[in-house]
């Protein structure tokens, strides 16, 4: 809990634009105290939790990593709580991609950010991968689970935020298509680099965004506001990283209304 407690300080801090000074002098406290609590040296007193939360415009339950049971988002679960699977159970083609670069020949961790309904996830675990998989909303996450129980195959799902989530331990593979541009641009060195630093030597990153074109449609509304990527921005990311793929294509299903994205795969040097 302190690292989670210490990772949200820092985070909502920096969204508001202020110093560890100005923190501190808001609670009466030095920038030294606001550095150790930033860093899990120590933890702020539980006096002043309320009128930090009241600082960085948060919840206590919030700034304490207590979201498990924060409202559904209403777009997303309506969307998979119907008994179909809304995006179908058939794997995406990047799927085939990572299998032909870290095929599973051994044991290998792959961690897929915003599965959905489990589809990819569920796929690789039929490959042979050790498959942990994670999604904001709670109906995906149970489709998932009804998914890998149906095909016989272990999956480690869970519900997390993409904003608030932070890696504990390092994966082979670290898969995701379809939500990167639903991170704030302020979010995105922290977050990408804390996907870097978790991925194994020898590791890949695999990851699929939307980025803005002045001829495509912007990516679709589903109730989180998105900040489209720069075409290229997500490759300079991995400048040091050997870059196995990378390719920027028009969604083929709606030709006519079609969005643009930039798809990467990156390996972590040995």
């Amino acid at each position: 809990m302190k690292n989670l407690i210490a990772g949200n300080i820092a985070r909502y801090r920096k969204e508001l634009k202020l110093t560890q000074e100005e923190l501190g002098k808001m609670l009466d406290v030095t920038f030294q105290a606001v550095s150790k609590w930033e860093t899990g040296q120590a933890m702020p007193d539980i006096t002043l939790l309320p009128r930090l939360a009241e600082i960085l415009r948060i919840s206590v339950d919030k700034l304490l990593g207590y979201r498990a049971f924060d409202p559904p988002v209403s777009f997303i679960d309506e969307m998979y709580g119907k008994e179909e699977y809304f995006g179908g159970v058939d794997p995406s083609p990047e799927c085939l991609r990572v299998i032909a670069l870290m095929p599973p020949s051994k044991r290998l961790k792959l961690l897929e950010i915003a599965c959905g309904e489990g589809r990819d996830a569920v796929f690789f675990a039929r490959c042979g991968y050790e498959v942990s998989a994670t999604d904001l909303s709670v109906n995906g996450i149970e489709k998932t689970k009804r998914l890998a129980e149906k095909a016989r195959v272990p999956v480690n799902a869970f519900r997390s935020d993409i904003f608030d989530y932070r890696l504990d331990c390092k994966y082979d593979i670290i898969y995701s298509r379809g939500v990167f541009h639903f991170i704030k641009p302020e979010l995105r060195d922290e977050i990408i680099e804390d996907y870097r630093k978790h991925t194994n030597a020898g590791g890949l990153n695999a990851f699929t965004v939307g980025v803005a074109k002045p001829f495509t449609a912007p990516v679709p509304d589903i109730g989180i506001p998105s900040y489209p990527w720069r075409s290229g921005e997500l490759l300079m990311y991995y400048h040091d990283w050997r870059v196995e793929d990378f390719t920027e294509f028009i969604d083929e299903k709606r030709p006519e209304n079609g969005h643009a994205f930039n798809r990467l795969f990156a390996r972590k040097p040995l």
